[in-house]
């Protein structure tokens, strides 16, 4: 692990812990009272510090180092400028979604957020062509750029209807879940899918099967958008395409689970023990994941799980923190790209049991709210698990910060 690459993972532990921090403030004035705060402006700046601050902040971290890793020489300094400009654009998008909500400001952040993307998709797809060694990862990296830049299409169409002061609540909705669909599902999914597949050649567990789960994810993306939108009266044709692709994802998944457990010794000798249980969580939240999308398939039930907000929101974190932010806080363990002692692993832990807790109660509230019945001291239980996943990451990120101490008792670091 360069230093360089060590400074910038470090960057990105702490915007998670300003995430966690917002999760917090915002838990504990849904349950109780902050009169100065506006709650869906700290919400607005709270999910998009998330996305840009602490995921695309922490994928062009690791898909840089990949080409470092890969011999693109001096690769650091040339994205330098743009993870900067990335940095100020998320740290000024928080700040003026408290200030003002949306407006002059959050806009000009918001759209240079986006022209970073754009800027960053162009220089990596180049850098990825000088990279002589044809592999699949490589697919699944250029098919992350192409969804970055293509969810853009949701965010635009959001800052129209904002600007024109035409809000119908359907085209608006669904300009949102076109953006979530190709961020979450689209950018985050195929950019952790090309570093795992890329952990997968490293262990020596490859297989052509990896370039045919990469076809079924990629072509299958796209018609599971329209399970975000039940209200949409597509033709039964596009229907069949939709759940045939929501299949497909299952199958694909369990075809990669299968092959990968072949190997699973060289898997479990050649990743540290935190690294393979962050794994495992990650995959059991993203087979979660795709089993509920699955079941959205089914009229009703697409229309009850997308007609009540805490299951919306539950779903969302499952994705977002169950799938992806597990998946990096495994990934950057298993490269040993963070300084892994005791305390850190006490500050996985709690962030993990964090984590579980969060989705636990998300579920019964949604539970719960499909009854039209409030689960007692939900909102006080939720502040809770947003103080523990705040207390555990924020022991990990400045537990990274002690890098003498851990030069000095090497002996004491994990790997």
């Amino acid at each position: 692990m360069t230093p360089t690459s060590l400074k910038w993972l470090r960057i990105s532990l702490i915007n998670l812990c300003i995430v966690a921090f917002l999760g917090v403030v915002l838990r504990y004035k849904i349950a109780f009272s902050l009169p100065f705060v506006d709650q869906k402006h700290l919400l607005n700046g709270h999910s998009n510090f998330a996305f840009w601050g602490w995921i695309t902040q922490t994928l062009m971290v690791l898909m840089v180092s990949y080409l470092k890793k890969r011999g693109v020489n001096d690769i650091f300094k040339r994205y330098k400028w743009l993870l900067i400009t990335n940095l100020l654009a998320a740290y000024g998008m928080v700040v003026a979604f408290l200030a003002e909500g949306y407006g002059p400001f959050t806009t000009t952040f918001s759209t240079l957020s986006i022209i970073v993307s754009y800027i960053f998709a162009f220089m990596y797809w180049r850098d990825l062509n000088r990279i002589t060694k044809k592999l699949v990862s490589r697919y699944w990296f250029k098919a992350a750029l192409t969804f970055s830049v293509f969810s853009s299409i949701g965010a635009l169409a959001l800052s129209y209807m904002m600007i024109t002061k035409n809000l119908e609540q359907k085209r608006y909705l669904s300009a949102v879940y076109f953006f979530l669909h190709f961020q979450y599902n689209g950018w985050f999914l195929f950019a952790i899918g090309g570093l795992l597949i890329d952990k997968l050649y490293a262990l020596k567990i490859i297989s052509n099967l990896n370039k045919t789960i990469f076809y079924i994810f990629l072509i299958s993306c796209f018609p599971t958008y329209f399970l975000s939108v039940p209200w949409l009266n597509i033709p039964t044709w596009l229907f069949s395409i939709e759940a045939m692709a929501a299949i497909a994802q299952i199958v694909a998944w369990a075809w990669l689970i299968a092959f990968v457990s072949k190997y699973h010794i060289r898997f479990d000798s050649e990743i540290s023990h935190v690294g393979k249980i962050l794994f495992r969580l990650a995959a059991i939240a993203f087979t979660i994941k795709i089993a509920l999308q699955l079941g959205s398939i089914y009229p009703p039930l697409g229309k009850i799980a997308f007609g009540f907000r805490p299951i919306i929101i539950g779903y969302l974190h499952l994705v977002l923190l169950g799938v992806i932010t597990i998946f990096l806080l495994g990934f950057i363990v298993s490269q040993k790209y963070i300084l892994l002692n005791k305390k850190s692993i006490i500050g996985i832990t709690i962030f993990v049991c964090g984590i579980i807790f969060n989705e636990g109660l998300l579920l019964s509230q949604g539970i719960f709210a499909m009854k039209y019945e409030n689960v007692p001291y939900i909102q006080e239980f939720l502040l809770s698990a947003a103080v523990i996943m705040f207390i555990g990451i924020l022991t990990l990120a400045l537990n990274q910060f002690k890098r003498r101490e851990a030069e000095a008792h090497p002996a004491q670091v994990i790997t």
